[in-house]
């Protein structure tokens, strides 16, 4: 017989869990006494938030479900944001919040909240464990759900009485749910029909979304596309799904995506989405998105197929298995005129900016990282223009080195995921890339990376002002700038210094390569202030409302 505390221990070693994000509290006390002696590795955050956004990084960084662990109360609230980011991008993830007892649930005890009913809508599933038991079994459930199928977080809730409650441990290897099945291998006469119009296709187009990088499908889909010789554009989240640098390659598409993907989108006449949602900030208006083109859509979630856009051919499961089947099967087309076409496009449309004297452009600072790293490092970002500069000019050559908040778009994600993806990867070279006000928002964690002797290498890129939104404000607000410029801005070097991290400023171009290049080789962890031009936006855009084939500005 041991205690329901235990049971959580030993039940994490049986998953082959290594390391936990978390922050102690009242209710998980006897969680926390019992870590203590445990093998696993705890990472001490120092916001909530802060836990679920590194178990996230962690999870995409590595391939493994991240988990997390909170209080009751205020500690698991603090997590919702965190569990939210997941949640869009389907992120495994399993979190543990305490909870009252269970005869003081429902009686607004001190530091209770109902985080299974504040979550629902932002969780795989939730758990409220009562009968400790059930909690091994329930442990094993929650593993399985974060990891199969479409990936997502998992919250089990712990009242304090079932952490100190005692029951013998038994640990299931086999899980079954009445109506959850993973899908298997699509019908052959579906994919048979697939590879056929492939093969007739004269200007078809890869459209590769997170889903390829969740099921570990890069090569099959680099694969398809050398094979058929068909060019491939992606995703924010699936960035790393071919190699950037790859001639088949057209960067990212939609609203800051390149003007020769969206151009080579809207000339197709079959576009392939494997394991991509068809989302608003990449298909702009609906009714022109890719209008000449039949839909082949690969998705492991069958809800995804025909959401937002016609699949004329669907083929559900497995980014991975559908791919290979394919590959058995496709025949390349003849498109030869259309890689012409799109060459041509790429010669006239390319990514640029205007470099001004000693001027810092912070597109010359993603672009000197993405020359020093070779598009090899872990690259963590935040939420807005930092963002979109990173996923413009940092071509990212394998999968899970591009980390960032795509669906929820979450200001404060970066730095903690990068403690996440550092932890989980402790032999890369880690880069978060900030935005001055994202940065704000959790640069506590400097704290953390600092007691955990993680070598994070930090660029902000600060402008002084929330950039995205200033940039909209000026483009479609008569300049209106409505409390967007960050007064008082903090001395960030002083911050890191304050933090025992190495920091430096750097104000002139000429000084970015020189500094980047000694972070990257300092062991420790970096902070670089590079103060950038203030009122420089992101090019392309393509308007809200717009269509991505005729309506980008700047670009």
């Amino acid at each position: 017989m041991i205690t329901g505390a235990e049971i959580i221990i030993k039940s994490l070693e049986e998953e082959g869990v290594e390391v936990v994000f978390g922050y102690p509290g009242g209710a998980v006390i006897p969680l926390y006494d019992k870590l203590y002696d445990s093998s696993l590795k705890h990472v001490l955050v120092r916001h909530e938030q802060a836990a679920a956004h590194a178990a996230d990084g962690y999870a995409r960084a590595t391939g493994k479900t991240g988990v997390a662990i909170a209080t009751s109360g205020p500690g698991a609230t603090n997590l919702v944001t965190g569990i939210a980011t997941a949640a869009m991008d389907s992120i495994p993830m399993v979190v543990f919040t305490g909870q009252v007892a269970l005869p003081a649930i429902g009686r607004d005890s001190f530091q209770e909240a109902d985080i299974t009913g504040i979550t629902l809508p932002i969780v795989k599933h939730s758990y409220l464990v009562r009968d400790v038991n059930e909690l091994a079994a329930t442990i094993r459930a929650a593993f399985h759900l974060a990891g199969t199928g479409r990936r997502g977080p998992v919250l089990i809730d712990l009242p304090k009485d079932i952490q100190t409650a005692m029951a013998e441990f038994s640990y299931p290897q086999e899980i079954n749910f009445r109506g959850y099945r993973v899908p298997g291998e699509p019908k052959a006469a579906m994919i048979y029909q697939a590879a056929k119009t492939i093969g007739l296709s004269r200007k078809p187009v890869i459209y590769a979304g997170g889903g390829v990088i969740t099921s570990g499908a890069a090569e099959e889909l680099t694969e398809l596309a050398e094979k058929a010789q068909i060019p491939v554009t992606t995703t924010l989240m699936g960035k790393g799904s071919i190699p950037e640098n790859h001639s088949l390659s057209l960067g990212m598409l939609g609203m800051h995506g390149t003007v020769y993907a969206n151009y080579a989108i809207s000339e197709s006449d079959l576009l392939i989405a494997v394991g991509a949602r068809f989302s608003d900030r990449v298909t702009g208006r609906l009714d022109a998105f890719a209008p000449q083109a039949k839909v082949i859509h690969i998705d492991i979630d069958l809800a995804e197929i025909g959401k937002n856009v016609r699949a004329h051919y669907p083929l559900h499961g497995d980014v991975k298995v559908v791919l290979r089947e394919l590959l058995k099967r496709i025949e390349a087309p003849q498109s030869g005129e259309w890689l012409e076409q799109i060459a041509r496009w790429k010669e006239e449309y390319p990514l640029t900016y205007q470099q001004n004297g000693d001027q810092i452009k912070p597109q010359y600072v993603i672009e000197q990282i993405c020359e020093l790293t070779k598009g090899e490092a872990i690259i963590t970002t935040e939420v807005g223009q930092n963002q979109m500069w990173a996923a413009q000019y940092y071509k990212a050559i394998k999968p899970r080195c591009f980390i960032s908040s795509g669906g929820l778009g979450t200001m404060g994600y970066g730095l903690p995921a990068a403690v996440g993806a550092q932890t989980g990867c402790p032999d890369d070279l880690v880069i978060s890339v900030s935005g001055d006000g994202s940065f704000q928002m959790n640069m506590q964690e400097l704290a953390t990376i600092v007691q955990c002797q993680l070598p994070v290498k930090i660029a902000i890129l600060n402008n002084g002002y929330l950039g995205m939104v200033r940039q909209w404000q000026e483009l479609f607000h008569d300049k209106r700038y409505s409390q967007t410029e960050l007064i008082p801005v903090p001395d960030y070097v002083k911050l890191a210094e304050a933090y025992g991290i190495k920091g430096c400023r750097v104000q002139r171009s000429e000084d970015v390569r020189p500094v980047l290049e000694q972070a990257i080789k300092h062991p420790g962890p970096v902070l670089m202030d590079f103060v950038v031009a203030k009122d420089e936006n992101v090019y392309p855009m393509v308007p809200p409302g717009g269509s991505i084939n005729k309506d980008a500005m700047g670009g």
